[in-house]
């Protein structure tokens, strides 16, 4: 099985907290689109290497449009990367398809619209991904999103009447001077929207975008590490008691819902990513696209691919399995290492073991909650050097 990400990097406008590859210039999504589908032709031999000396094909079973702001895509753009996806990818003789495949697009509360949905459900997508952040006016004004509270609920209602019933939405807790009880009503009001997934992240002063510099001219303050280990637990607490499965570190779901796309990336799943500062992995090495989207258009325009490859080592595995597995539920499957690397994995983790940071059940490897708090420090621990 394997997966393929498609960047849109246009938005409308940017947020403070954003670090991911965007750009306001929409002006180029014609040439983009372009460019996009010759990647597709350029680079439609690189899954299908994983099948070189198999006789079944790649299975396709993910498809995921990220950002930016996907939404922001025109619907004729739209339907000309599919028809790209199916004449280039989909079509060819060692992919396959799978028969109920995830597809996902991320949009903004603002920009659904019948339109849009209608156009996205002609084009099989099944899931959609919505950047919600927070139910208050206030908080979303401070983050420069474009979407009032009121649009989330809209957008909801629309999505529901064209018969999508696979809806995530993304969280943000740990505002400046934000109240455990503000963020337990946002938590309220993400249940009653009737949801199948919930993202939800601490947010992150991103060195280089203008919280950052916001954080070190002193305009705003972080909340206290007390206050915001209780707003996770708060948020844990409340997604379990509502009919969610913690399954990732950040990520909930109702039963049969978790992201298939980005539970790819936590069990060594191979992907394609396409588009501008898109990364791809093929189990051998990792690749990544330009983050310059002019560069991009230029380099596709002459038939090149814009792109860094990284060869993997045996070090480098085992640490992307440290730094991917050890989120999930289900933790490392200590049977997937070799002799060496299980017995540094278990010396690594000995002292997390017998401090409860750290657990083996059924032969893995997996956080217990006092463990998911201290993650970073624990996968720090775990590492090689």
């Amino acid at each position: 099985m394997a997966g393929i990400y498609i960047h849109i990097p246009f938005c409308a406008s940017r947020c403070i907290y954003c670090d991911f590859y965007s750009t306001t210039t929409v002006s180029l999504q014609d040439q983009y689109t372009e460019a996009l589908c010759k990647e597709m032709e350029l680079r439609k031999h690189y899954l299908s290497d994983l099948q070189a000396d198999l006789q079944d094909p790649t299975v396709i079973d993910t498809l995921y449009f990220g950002g930016g702001t996907p939404s922001q895509l025109s619907a004729d753009n739209f339907r000309k990367i599919f028809q790209s996806l199916q004449q280039k990818i989909f079509s060819h003789p060692h992919y396959r398809l799978s028969p109920h495949p995830e597809i996902t697009v991320e949009c903004n509360p603002d920009d659904i619209t019948s339109e849009l949905l209608h156009t996205l459900k002609s084009l099989s997508v099944n899931r959609i991904s919505m950047g919600v952040q927070t139910f208050s006016d206030e908080r979303l004004k401070f983050l420069r999103r474009r979407h009032t509270s009121q649009e989330v609920y809209h957008a909801i209602d629309l999505i529901h009447q064209h018969e999508i019933d696979n809806i995530s939405i993304d969280l943000i807790f740990g505002f400046p001077k934000q109240t455990l009880a503000e963020w337990e009503e946002d938590l309220q009001q993400a249940i009653n929207l009737d949801v199948q997934h919930i993202s939800a992240y601490s947010l992150m002063y991103e060195e280089g975008t203008p919280l950052y510099k916001m954080l070190t001219t002193n305009k705003v303050e972080e909340i206290d590490e007390k206050l915001s280990l209780a707003m996770f637990n708060t948020l844990i607490d409340t997604m379990v008691n509502n009919g969610f499965e913690h399954y990732e570190i950040s990520n909930f779901a109702k039963p049969n819902h978790r992201s298939q796309h980005n539970s790819s990336y936590w069990k060594n799943t191979p992907y394609l990513g396409l588009g501008v500062a898109a990364h791809s992995y093929n189990l051998s090495s990792r690749q990544w696209n330009v983050s310059h989207i002019k560069k991009y258009i230029q380099s596709l325009s002459n038939n090149e691919v814009p792109a860094e490859i990284e060869p993997l080592d045996d070090t480098t595995r085992y640490n992307d399995l440290i730094a991917t597995a050890l989120r999930t539920k289900e933790g490392i499957c200590l049977d997937r290492l070799d002799t060496i690397n299980k017995e540094f994995l278990l010396k690594q983790a000995q002292k997390h073991l017998e401090q409860q940071t750290l657990m083996i059940n059924n032969g893995c490897l997996s956080l217990t909650r006092e463990g998911i708090f201290i993650s970073d420090s624990i996968m720090a621990d775990l590492i090689k050097v």
